[in-house]
This record gives structure tokens, sequence and C-alpha cells, in this order.
């Protein structure tokens, strides 16, 4: 089990960019690792909770689109189905040993328009994804969410923000949509590819996390990456 006194308790969206930068790979929510998320890590002030006038507050919540435009970081499903945070510094290796993983989307396949789409558009909410992919009806939402799904493990799909609608007053409000595009539109194909095999990828990530929670096992590790 991790030790879950490994980190400081973060206040601010500050702090966890701050943090993220550090550790490099940093779940949204509960990761399989006990305390290893952002949600394990923020101080309680920024916990989910209901206001006594009704509705609802929730920082941790709020930050992840300032998070991921000041910081640069990458997000989306990335760890097991589950989204967080990955700093860019240690992108090239995740993309690298996830996309050995993970083929590139075969010609016709629904996975391989999502990303045409995306490609034409550059960026596109979630919800206008799904309508120019064709699933809209009952039933069709969360199919179309598992083709995402799928696209964002396998690191062909980032969440470049979010977008929130606005009430009257002009205040946003609800949960946001994700704004989607590919990493290679969000910060171009400029980059070096990376130097390494995807097994030295890995190796690198496994041993970078190791020290990073001393008490994870070697089986929560490769769960984490893979």
């Amino acid at each position: 089990m991790a030790d879950v006194n490994v980190f400081p308790v973060v206040g601010s969206e500050i702090e966890l960019m701050e943090l993220i930068r550090q550790i490099g790979f940093l779940p949204l929510l509960d990761s399989g690792i006990p305390g290893f998320s952002a949600e394990d890590i923020v101080d309680e002030d920024c916990q989910y909770k209901h206001l006594e006038e009704g509705g609802w507050d929730w920082p941790l919540w709020k930050w992840k689109g300032p998070i991921v435009q000041e910081l640069g970081c990458m997000y989306g499903k990335f760890f097991n189905r589950k989204a967080g945070f990955i700093d860019r510094e240690w992108w090239p290796d995740f993309c690298n040993y996830r996309r050995s993983l993970f083929a590139l989307p075969a010609e016709g396949t629904i996975e391989d328009t999502i990303l045409q789409i995306l490609r034409v558009n550059g960026h596109l909410l979630t919800k206008e994804l799904r309508a120019a992919c064709g699933f809209e009806g009952k039933g069709m939402r969360s199919k179309f969410d598992g083709f995402l799904t799928k696209l964002e493990m396998a690191t062909y799909i980032v969440t470049e923000d979010f977008v929130y609608p606005q009430d009257k007053h002009g205040r946003a409000f609800g949960w946001g949509w994700s704004l989607l595009t590919t990493p290679e539109i969000l910060y171009g194909r400029s980059s070096k590819p990376c130097p390494r095999t995807p097994q030295e990828s890995f190796d690198r990530m496994a041993d970078h996390l190791r020290e990073v929670l001393p008490g994870a096992t070697e089986k929560q590790i490769r769960k984490l990456l893979g």
C-alpha cells in the first residue's frame, strides 16, 4: 500500500500545478493507490461539498481547466480509464509506451473517424464531436464515450480545456464540457520524438514512480502505466 502521507496537503491550484510539475503524474480521483490522487492530496476546503443555499462547490474540479491551460500539461483518461494529469516532461515517454500498446486506429473505424474529424476542426466539445460522428439518440452517449476513453488511454486524444454554460448573470455553472483535441494539434509536431524504445520509456517511468510512491506495489505501478 502506498504511504498516504507522502505528499504535502495542497490548498490552491498553484500548489497543485507545482506538485504535478514535480511528480510528473497525478490522477484526479481514486487511482487504486491510496493517497495518490489530487482528491486525496487537496485540503478539505477544496473537496466537493453541498452548499446550504443549494447547489454545490468543488474547487478541485474547477482547477482542471486553468491547470491544463497554464501548466501546459496533458489531461485525459490515462490511468486505468480514469482522468489525470501528465506533465509535458513525461509525456513523450508516456505516449511512446502507450502507443506501443494501442496501434493507430485502422482507416474507416469509428476511432479513425473521430480522429479525422478532430484533425479537420482542431478541437471540439465532446457533445459536438459526438454529433459530428452521428452518435445521437438513446444510449449513444455512453457508447461514444467508450470510444473516446479508448483513444485517450492510447494518447491519441487529450483535453485542451473545459467550457461551462453560463446563467443569465454570466456566471459559469454545471460540470462543464471537455474541449477535445489531439496532442499533436495542441502542442504541434515540432517536439523531438522520444529517443527511447517503448520498454525503455516504461522502465524510466516505473523507476520514477517507485521513488514518488515508495509504498506502491509493482502491480499497482504497472496498472497505472499500462
